[in-house]
């Protein structure tokens, strides 16, 4: 069928570009006005737990493990949502459901005074992020992220080299793509730091009016995309069917 080869909205370059902007702007956010923190990406924070684990700081520990435990409940929480609401004709998407979900938690940040409920924000970021990441991992097929740059930066590289190499602009697509998640992730940065020093912890707000408009951009040809699910959850069957019928012909030999 001609719709198995149209692309989820979700993997659209324009929407990850705005997942971007509020990827890099939460970023900024938490940075100038929670405590000087990237609630985004989980390695820091990985990385002062090795460091508070040496100097023997277990209140170090704990504070900086418990975001990571958050980012973990966020993949698994999108994972739950992902499998429970099973495609159908119907007027939302799941992504839409953890879109809904970013926006209600940001807005709520919005109103917890800065200082020393820093670290209940914090943790609400990271949680969100996480489900950001899981719920959206590719643009136009290919793995990229809306919250970190990191494997953004290594996918552009490797991709314009290829293109160097192998001549073939289909690679060079891929990395003007992954380069301009950066760049709108950049600017997504400046952002949150121009307005955070305007209005604060309420400056977390623009970013919930980004998602807003994610949210409503989702559903755009959204039967369309659910139905492409519902084929997709179908071949998934019919392989795994095909695996155990192989699994038990290799018992019975």
């Amino acid at each position: 069928m001609q719709l198995a080869h149209k692309k989820h909205i979700s993997e659209s370059f324009r929407l990850a570009a705005l997942l971007a902007l509020v990827g890099g702007f939460l970023d900024a956010y938490t940075y100038i006005c929670r405590g000087e923190v990237f609630a985004n990406a989980q390695t820091g924070n990985i990385v002062l737990v090795g460091l508070s684990l040496s100097e023997y700081d277990l209140k170090g520990v704990i504070y900086h493990f418990v975001p990571v435990i958050a980012f973990i409940l966020g993949v698994i929480i999108t994972e739950m949502i992902k499998r429970r609401i099973k495609p159908k004709k119907t007027f939302i998407h799941w992504r839409q459901i953890v879109i809904g979900a970013e926006i209600i938690i940001l807005t709520l940040m919005a109103f917890i005074p800065m200082g020393k409920y820093d670290v209940i924000v914090n943790i609400s970021i990271s949680f969100i992020c996480a489900m950001q990441v899981e719920a959206f991992r590719k643009v136009n097929g290919t793995a990229l992220s809306t919250t970190m740059c990191t494997g953004n930066l290594r996918t552009a590289t490797e991709q314009i080299y290829r293109f160097i190499v192998e001549k073939d602009k289909s690679k060079m697509n891929i990395s003007v793509q992954a380069y301009g998640i950066v760049i709108f992730f950049i600017i997504g940065a400046s952002m949150g730091g121009i307005l955070t020093k305007m209005y604060l912890e309420k400056a977390i707000l623009v970013a919930s009016a980004i998602l807003f408009v994610v949210f409503v951009s989702m559903f755009r040809n959204i039967e369309k995309y659910i139905l492409k699910e519902l084929e997709e959850d179908d071949e998934e069957e019919e392989e795994e069917i095909d695996s155990e019928i192989k699994k038990l012909k290799h018992m019975k030999n």
